[in-house]
């Protein structure tokens, strides 16, 4: 018998015939709560085969028996055909030893193996039959809260162990009654396997909860009760999927900045759940991508610019013309949007610095000063997961976020992890990463990983992930600043546990997680902007221009660096930023006392951050271009202090004047190793601009080309040293669309460019650019 080839491409053609009468044929990727096995079920059936489908630790195996023919139209079926929300990376099939049986079944899942992989999908959206199906009077489910089928529904959220079947979720302890039953074991219905499947009658229920415990009222009336509360200007606590939020009228200005005060969240933005996408085209100004985004199954929050008198209250986004929108993605959210009848705010169900409340006894502890009310359910969550944010850049999505509804997707890697690699990713916005053979898993958005409760939260988030992949690192990635919690939690665990603890530069991190996105195998060229990373030398880099490779890099070329006078302080006062920014352009004739922002200080504030700068003392050098950014518009829109991180940025942003075709100067000392943008003279002209009395607009628009001209002119002198080499543009000052789109424009057909789309550009990617710098060097190092 000819063998059957052990290996295939999902699009190889037909090469050699299958001669064999049975077949086992082993699917990965995501193929676990996709439907799948029902679809295996259905379509070997349709052709007359017997056999069995089955879940193992990796993914889906088939084995079927019949004909050769037929064998092999299941297989061309399985490549060319599959679930909507199924993802398939790689089909193998070899032959096997015919027996004698006579149908085909879905078969007991396999115990888990070594080597695990997740199969399991993201939590996916409500899809249009089940949302049919709760609005419709004569179906059971109407008004049901926990509605979903092998479509949609939590998966991830819910999921305790793999391979994924019910008793390994948190539907174990709901029993299905004898409905649900049929149509869980019926291969027509597409409810057929449906793990988490349940109705009224054997499914969780709601309950709406006062602030001191008491019960206030069950299942619909809960639901009623709960929007007519949010309707009366009330904060309700709403259990979601992967955690609480904290929901009230978008419209209510009262409502908003109670929630505002008791959430301890000054200024920045909330995002808001409309309920479908005719109500997000009132309230905002959509391009065709940011519609796919807004109805994607993922369902991210999409930031969009937003209409002006929308009626939403002014506090949503004081300062910004962006807008958080998001659409309903379970069917709780769905009923209450529609009961409240008005956009909801949905935020994070936390106080400011902390992780999302996800169980429910933290709820009630971390949440009973903020939430009026507190709408629950008895189904428990496994795992935290946080909203999704995604911006449009250049037209294509980039997630900013990544967590609910892309975790725990794989990533396909090109160059295989040496061994289990954990990167414990940044300080802020953290997000850690799990690399394994060939794909690397990230795990969902931690925050800023600044205090004992976000620790715990990484910690048991890590823990989660490692127990679904059946796997302990040997190697742990970390970045090289030492006083970072994550930093300092792979160091502890190394040797509290014999492993291996790998530094790797913040920027170098940055360059190969997109690298890896896109399928680059290196070198190439980086430019790596951001805020703050820790650089080798001890500084803080942050305008970098590298030439990267895995497993290292070299520093081509930085900025000028700026003082940040009293450390972080200044991070928080950007006023301290923009005057050592002045005082180092001018050398000492400043024209401080002329300058809009600095009128508004007091001379006590700022004599003692002059003789800071001037002295050295307390003023650590950065040479990040956030901090550019931060010292601009501080000057430009006269606000002297931050209320979150990337604030005055995104304002300065959105204020320039499209109209504007001006620029900027600067100088370039290549004289220097590494090279250095000097934006003295911009500074310069930034002043006399301020105070000729011209506006932010043309200061903004003026900024951002300056910059895209100082990029490309770096990479076009690095271009002739090494080579037209590929450019990744990365680092969390590509959020920015301005910015990328200025320097785009300026290389635009003379370079392959890459941005980061799947992979936040920011400090949330970096986790996998770490993992795979310090497996590169551990293969170099066996070598």
């Amino acid at each position: 018998m000819a063998p059957c080839p052990t290996r295939n491409s999902l699009h190889e053609p037909r090469k050699v015939p299958l001669v064999c009468e049975g077949l086992r044929i082993t699917l990965r990727g995501t193929v676990q709560g996709v439907g799948m096995r029902p679809f295996v079920y259905r379509t070997a059936r349709s052709l007359g085969l017997s056999g069995r489908v089955r879940n193992d630790g990796r993914g889906v195996v088939v084995e079927a028996f019949g004909e050769e023919a037929a064998l092999f139209r299941l297989l061309e079926r399985l490549r060319a055909e599959r679930p909507p929300s199924a993802l398939l990376e790689d089909v193998a099939c070899e032959p096997i030893a015919p027996e004698p049986c006579g149908e085909f079944v879905i078969a007991e899942s396999l115990s888990p193996a070594e080597g695990v992989s997740i199969s399991i999908p993201a939590d996916l959206a409500t899809c249009p039959e089940c949302l049919a199906e709760i609005e419709d009077p004569s179906d059971r489910r109407y008004r049901y809260p926990f509605t979903n089928c092998t479509r949609c529904g939590p998966r991830f959220t819910l999921a305790r162990g793999v391979p994924y079947d019910r008793a390994r979720t948190t539907m174990a302890s709901f029993p299905m009654c004898a409905d649900c039953q049929r149509e869980y074991e019926d291969p027509a219905n597409r409810r057929f396997h449906a793990e988490p499947n349940a109705c009224p009658a054997c499914g969780p229920r709601l309950t709406l909860v006062a602030r001191e415990g008491d019960t206030l009222a069950v299942r619909d009336e809960a639901l009623v009760l709960a929007a007519r509360a949010l309707q009366e200007g009330a904060i309700v606590a709403v259990k979601g999927i992967g955690g609480y939020h904290l929901a009230c009228d978008a419209r209510s200005s009262e409502a908003v900045g109670r929630l505002r005060q008791r959430k301890r969240r000054e200024e920045k933005p909330l995002a808001v759940m409309v309920r479908d996408l005719e109500e997000a085209e009132r309230l905002a100004l959509l391009t065709a991508p940011e519609r796919a985004l807004l109805t994607a199954p993922e369902r991210p929050i999409v930031l969009v610019a937003g209409r002006s008198g929308a009626g939403l209250s002014a506090e949503l986004a004081p300062g910004s013309p962006l807008l958080g929108l998001f659409l309903p993605y379970s069917p709780l959210h769905h009923l209450l949007l529609a009961e409240a009848d008005r956009p909801l705010v949905m935020t994070s169900g936390n106080l400011a610095e902390e992780p999302i409340a996800f169980r429910d006894s933290e709820a009630r502890e971390r949440l009973c000063e903020v939430a009026d009310l507190f709408l629950v359910h008895d189904r428990e969550i496994e795992a935290r997961a946080d909203d999704s944010v995604v911006r449009v850049v250049l037209g294509r999505p980039v997630l900013l976020r990544r967590s609910r509804g892309y975790v725990p997707r794989g990533i396909c890697v090109e160059r295989p992890f040496a061994e289990p690699t954990l990167a414990c990713g940044a300080a802020l916005k953290n997000c850690f990463c799990l690399g394994l053979e060939e794909r690397a898993y990230f795990g969902p958005h931690q925050g800023d990983l600044e205090n004992l409760a976000t620790l715990e939260s990484f910690e048991g988030a890590v823990l989660r992930l490692e127990r679904f992949l059946g796997v302990r690192p040997r190697l742990l990635a970390h970045d090289l600043h030492p006083d970072y919690l994550s930093t300092r939690y792979a160091l502890d665990r190394a040797r509290a546990e014999g492993l291996t603890a790998v530094g790797v530069q913040h920027h170098h991190a940055h360059a190969v997680s997109a690298m890896a996105e896109h399928g680059l195998k290196g070198p190439v060229l980086a430019l790596t902007w951001d805020g703050t990373g820790f650089g080798e030398d001890g500084a803080s880099w942050g305008g970098e221009l590298l030439c990267a490779r895995y497993e290292d890099y070299e520093r081509i070329a930085t900025f000028r660096p700026l003082a940040l006078a009293g450390g972080d302080q200044a991070i928080r006062e950007p006023w301290r930023i923009a005057l050592a920014a002045v005082l180092d352009a001018f050398e000492g004739e400043a024209p401080v006392e002329a300058l809009p922002l600095f009128r508004a200080l007091s001379r006590k504030e700022l004599a003692p951050v002059r003789q800071m700068i001037l002295s050295g003392v307390n003023a650590p050098l950065a040479h990040g271009v956030g901090r550019v950014f931060d010292a601009v518009a501080a000057l430009a829109l006269e606000r002297p202090r931050s209320r979150y991180e990337g604030q005055l940025p995104m304002a300065l942003e959105a204020a320039a004047d499209a109209a504007e075709r001006g620029t900027y100067p600067f100088a370039l000392d290549t004289g220097k190793t590494p090279w250095q943008i000097d934006l003295r003279p911009l500074f310069r002209e930034v002043a006399s601009d301020l105070v000729a009395g011209r506006g932010p607009g043309l200061v903004s628009a003026r900024l951002h080309r300056a910059l895209g001209a100082a990029g490309a002119r770096l990479v076009r002198l690095a271009a002739a040293r090494f080579g037209p080499l590929p450019l990744v543009l990365t680092g969390g000052c590509f959020a920015n669309a301005l910015l990328s789109g200025a320097l785009v424009a300026e290389l635009c057909g003379d370079f392959a460019i890459y941005l980061p789309g799947l992979v936040p550009p920011g400090d949330g990617g970096i986790a996998l650019g770490q993992a795979l710098v310090a497996s590169a060097r551990a293969r170099a190092a066996a070598a």
